[in-house]
């Protein structure tokens, strides 16, 4: 058979792939490979059975190949095969054996060096030594050992900054603190095209800095239009309404206690693309908080519908059933959502708030350990354990696990009032006093009635202090918060009552 005739062949193996035709790709690819004996072709054999889901037959062809220890594609597509296996360690057996450093660089690599450097080609690739550090986390990963597949994810991202799968696993698996993410993003080496990109990942992290800092991060993406070429300014216009981008506003605006303007935000991009399954999971959240239990039961009904093997649909039933207080079925659907994906950090939260909220300590504590050990780099499990403790009284070791949520996630108003809860208890008024400062200093502004209590609280604390005038200021503050709260009212009497201005305290009293 001539060169040419074998060139057309491969163009229909090529071609069969790219229309999903996979059988008819396996049967040209077998005779391609069969005519020239070439590694590029016994390569594309495997390919179109990988494709194909013969996983077994492909690893056996590539097994069966000189040169899979010689060429890291072949090894790299060997490994790939024992991964859709679940032949763990023989996965990571094929991958062979590297070290890193602390901060996730590879310096023992005993492989063809050659093979770890960019090629110069007019198409970018991403680097195959990315490409196997980011599975050896996922094989870490799935024989459990979470601090392994962290170091391997963060020597995939630094060995190639387009390996946005690696990112994406150490954020939504929580496997690294504020700090650790933000420095990792800084030690990344993008191209110098690659500025838009840089700007993206800094969106991703975690966002708890100050206000002006996260808005500005979300601007930066926006100005990129003004500084690109004719060319390339159409791009970064649709970037500026990329799902991706807005669904991540969306989550500041959750962590920032906005939830209406989160709900919103939502809603209005799953009209645009209903199975955005990031989106769907900040949707349900702020739905949660607001109590639409409404839309809950509906978000709930279509996930388990379209995807009735992920736990994100189980959760969102746990969510509703939540929200309308059955704990006990909410309970059960936060622990199937659990089974099918142990690393699914809202899941095991939820189980354990199931069990806060009906006062089921012990094992409310045992989720909130579970997701401690499994998602290190999440501040909420430990600070959950924290206000458990103090539900019991317990304030010194709710004080200790309160601190060590503050270590992982320092810019969080939650855990400083927490922490000055703690305070008022032992009856440390002036810490609580600072504590409550400090919270209300990480809010941003405008306050909204969701902070309402940790104003009452400084009020009390302050009160606690005799120091009245300050504490009549932040329970009148409250007041422009939230009228329906008897605390502050109940304050502001007994504050005016030790103040001898008796007709100040009985209008208050009068209003309990």
């Amino acid at each position: 058979m001539r060169e040419e005739e074998i060139e057309k062949l491969r163009g229909v193996v090529r071609d069969c792939v790219s229309k999903h035709l996979y059988s008819s790709a396996i049967f040209f690819a077998d005779k391609v490979a069969a005519i020239t004996n070439d590694p590029a072709d016994v390569y594309m054999q495997a390919q179109a059975l990988f494709l194909g889901r013969h996983f077994r037959r492909a690893f056996h062809l590539l097994n069966a190949s000189k040169i899979v220890f010689r060429d890291l594609r072949f090894r790299y597509l060997a490994a790939k095969c024992l991964e859709e296996l679940k032949e763990w360690d023989q996965c990571l057996l094929m991958l062979g054996d590297e070290k890193f450093d602390e901060h996730g660089n590879v310096y023992d690599a005993k492989d063809n060096s050659a093979m770890y450097l960019d090629k110069d080609g007019e198409d970018r690739e991403i680097n195959i030594s990315s490409a196997i550090f980011f599975l050896r986390g996922k094989a870490y990963e799935a024989l459990e050992n979470r601090a392994q597949a962290r170091q391997w994810y963060k020597a995939a991202i630094k060995a190639d900054p387009l390996c946005y799968e690696a990112l994406e696993c150490l954020i939504e698996n929580h496997m690294l603190t504020c700090e650790e993410e933000t420095s990792l993003l800084s030690s990344l080496q993008f191209g110098a095209e690659d500025g838009w990109l840089s700007s993206f990942y800094s969106c991703l992290i975690k966002k708890y800095d100050k206000e002006n800092v996260v808005e500005a991060k979300f601007k930066e993406l926006e100005k990129e239009s003004s500084k690109s070429n004719p060319s390339s300014q159409s791009l970064m216009c649709t970037l500026k309404d990329n799902t991706d981008l807005l669904a991540c506003k969306a989550e500041y605006y959750h962590q920032c206690g906005e939830y209406q303007k989160c709900f919103e935000l939502t809603s209005t991009l799953l009209e645009k693309d209903p199975f955005h399954l990031k989106c769907t999971l900040v949707h349900l959240a702020a739905a949660m908080e607001l109590g639409h239990s409404n839309e809950l039961y509906l978000m709930a009904c279509n996930l388990v519908k379209d995807y009735p093997q992920k736990a994100l649909s189980w959760f969102a039933v746990g969510c509703y059933y939540y929200c309308i207080k059955k704990y006990d079925q909410s309970r059960r659907y936060f622990s199937k959502a659990t089974s099918l994906d142990g690393t699914f950090p809202p899941a095991w939260i939820g189980f354990g708030n199931a069990y806060a909220v009906r006062e089921e300590g012990d094992q409310a504590m045992s989720a909130y350990r579970t997701a401690a050990r499994l998602f290190p780099g999440c501040h909420l499990p430990t600070l959950y354990i924290g206000m458990e403790y103090m539900r019991t009284h317990s304030f010194k070791l709710a004080e200790q696990f309160i601190m060590q949520a503050k270590a992982i996630c320092p810019s969080d108003p939650l855990v400083y009032n927490e922490l000055g809860v703690v305070a008022y208890h032992m009856k440390e008024y002036n810490k609580a006093v600072w504590w409550f400062e400090k919270t209300l200093a990480l809010i941003p502004a405008p306050i909204s009635e969701m902070w309402e209590p940790t104003v009452v609280n400084l009020a009390h604390a302050y009160r606690k202090l005799k120091m009245y005038h300050e504490a009549i200021s932040f329970y009148e503050k409250a007041l422009t918060l939230s009228t329906k709260s008897l605390s502050t009212y109940a304050g502001l009497a007994y504050t005016y009552h030790l103040q001898d201005n008796f007709t100040a305290a009985i209008t208050y009293y009068h209003k309990l």
